[in-house]
């Protein structure tokens, strides 16, 4: 056990800054030779303000990191929103397969390509110990969601249900002041006043808008179905979000996506086998949308978390705007459905108390 002890007292030594043996300066006859010599060494380096070998300032101004193209963080997260709501937009056009079904396709995809990322990554498949029950709850809560948005854009119009799924960031707050004590405000108190407001104008409940309820919706009761489902999806969402905040980075991401995938399949596969609901799609055009569905989501995780790692959290919270703009789009191109004014202003109520909410909490950590 001798050799490790010898380290250990020489890396004490250089630490104190001793030297490890006698230092004997060398004649100036041949102080041009040592410094010729030590030139042609591998991994020499001379002073980069004397240029000498023997000065103590041996190190150079280190070369500053190549700072992103600006607006590239931006870019990602008008990506993802694209990519988020052509997925939107192909789970709508997928009527003949049930939700749960979409979501274990999904999986299936999503699995295949998580799986290389994790094994490149050597990050394993259980996770930390300690933070094992979190990853648990995240895969069910966030797999959950995952189901209840599908749901909520087969029984409910495309912008309806992504307007209302926008709201995950006001009940995020709510969730951190119970569950991580971060501060809860007056501000945070109105943005969910404002969302719930928006929600309202959304759903159009008949005992405050009459006749108006009827004369918009063709099937109410499954506008209402969808609309309680986003709403689910977005107060899952927000949990999920506050779970992730509690892990920090002490996760890989790809594991936290992991347990998404996998719990997400086995709950699929259990409701799909109590329910009964499996059936392979029949055509050909609903199977390739299955495959871009998971394909587009994992796409768009991707996006949005390398727009969060080079954007702050400000200008990302304004541009994600463009998922409800998206499904506005895509709604009226694709299935000649124009929102009503009701919808319009609940959209601008829900997105304008979302937004704050998250610039807000930007603005108090910028500070």
């Amino acid at each position: 056990m001798g050799p490790p002890e010898s380290a250990g007292d020489a890396a004490d030594l250089e630490e104190s800054g001793l030297p490890l043996t006698d230092y004997a300066p060398p004649r100036e006859a041949d102080g041009e030779r040592v410094d010729a010599e030590a030139a042609d060494a591998p991994g020499s380096r001379r002073c980069w303000l004397c240029r000498s070998l023997r000065c103590g300032s041996s190190s150079e101004p280190e070369a500053k990191k190549k700072a992103p193209c600006p607006g590239l963080g931006l870019f990602y997260t008008l990506l993802s929103a694209f990519l988020f709501s052509v997925a939107s937009l192909f789970v709508k056009k997928v009527q003949d397969v049930h939700a749960v079904e979409i979501s274990a396709f999904r999986c299936v995809f999503q699995m295949l390509v998580i799986i290389p990322c994790l094994i490149y990554r050597k990050t394993g498949f259980i996770g930390p110990k300690g933070q094992r029950l979190f990853l648990l709850l995240r895969g069910m809560l966030g797999s959950t969601a995952m189901i209840l948005m599908y749901y909520a854009f087969q029984t409910t119009s495309l912008a309806d249900a992504t307007v209302i799924a926008f709201s995950c960031p006001v009940f995020t707050s709510l969730f951190a002041c119970l569950f991580l004590k971060e501060k809860y405000s007056l501000w945070d108190a109105f943005f969910i006043l404002f969302t719930i407001t928006g929600v309202i104008l959304i759903v159009r409940p008949p005992f405050l808008f009459g006749s108006v309820t009827t004369a918009v919706e063709k099937n109410y009761s499954d506008h209402l179905k969808g609309t309680f489902a986003a709403i689910g999806h977005a107060v899952l969402a927000a949990m999920t979000l506050v779970i992730l905040r509690k892990m920090g980075k002490s996760v890989d991401y790809f594991l936290s996506i992991w347990y998404y995938v996998i719990l997400g399949l086995l709950e699929s596969t259990v409701v799909l086998f109590i329910t009964g609901e499996w059936s392979l799609p029949n055509c050909g055009l609903d199977r390739l949308f299955l495959i871009l569905i998971g394909l587009l989501g994992l796409g768009g995780q991707i996006f949005i978390t390398k727009a969060v790692q080079i954007e702050k959290a400000g200008p990302v919270a304004m541009m994600k705007t463009m998922d409800v703009v998206f499904a506005f789009i895509f709604q009226i191109i694709f299935f000649n459905d124009v929102p009503t004014w009701w919808t319009v202003g609940g959209a601008l109520c829900v997105v304008a108390s979302s937004t704050g909410a998250v610039l807000r909490k930007w603005l108090q950590s910028s500070k």
